[in-house]
């Protein structure tokens, strides 16, 4: 086995951004976009048992389709949070 041959592999070819590939988005960004998304989730769900109520539209399953999604993503965000906020914690733990 030759070791010596390793250091002399071709170099690896440049990543290039693919047409309609995603840019990459920061952190915070990332945050804000789920954020949103919940949002929107949670207003899909009061909107959808609005409707249940006054009669205008919807049915029941669908009303409680929306509600179980609202609530699902709410807590995923929710265990999210406390990761961060645990990983915070630990960061100023760290002596340095």
């Amino acid at each position: 086995m030759d070791v010596t041959r390793i250091g002399q592999l071709p170099p690896l070819p440049a990543a290039t951004p693919e047409v309609g590939a995603p840019k990459a988005s920061s952190f915070g960004q990332v945050l804000k976009d789920s954020l949103s998304q919940v949002n929107a989730l949670q207003r899909e769900a009061d909107t959808a048992i609005q409707g249940l109520a006054t009669g205008a539209t919807g049915t029941l399953h669908d009303t409680m389709l929306a509600i179980q999604k609202a609530e699902l993503s709410f807590k995923l965000m929710m265990q999210v949070r406390n990761k961060i906020v645990e990983a915070y914690q630990e960061v100023l733990r760290m002596q340095v």
